[in-house]
């Protein structure tokens, strides 16, 4: 999780994750949407027809899904050049609320 607040104005926090594969990735950004729209958020989702890279935006949230070598090409981590936090204990109650 990359924590833009303060540092952009497009949201508050970037999650960049890797996916094994487009159907992973796929099925990834499928579940993420929906617990996102459960939880009351609006999500827009780009990239899903190829899976290479998907994009949700939840507002004050982006999350970013690749396939390894993508996230590899692209490295966004370095490009916003913000501090990078592991996100631990992602499943069960409150998982959201990091």
């Amino acid at each position: 999780m990359i924590d833009l607040a303060g540092k952009s104005s497009i949201a508050d926090h970037m999650i960049v994750a890797t996916g094994r594969s487009a159907r992973h990735i796929g099925a990834l950004a499928d579940h993420l949407a929906e617990r996102l729209k459960a939880e009351g958020l609006p999500v827009a989702t780009e990239g899903m027809p190829q899976c290479d890279w998907v994009l949700l935006d939840a507002g004050d949230l982006i999350v970013h899904l690749f396939r390894p070598e993508v996230r590899a090409y692209y490295n966004l981590e370095k490009m916003w050049g913000a501090p990078v936090v592991a996100l631990t204990g992602t499943d069960g109650p409150g998982a959201w609320a990091h």
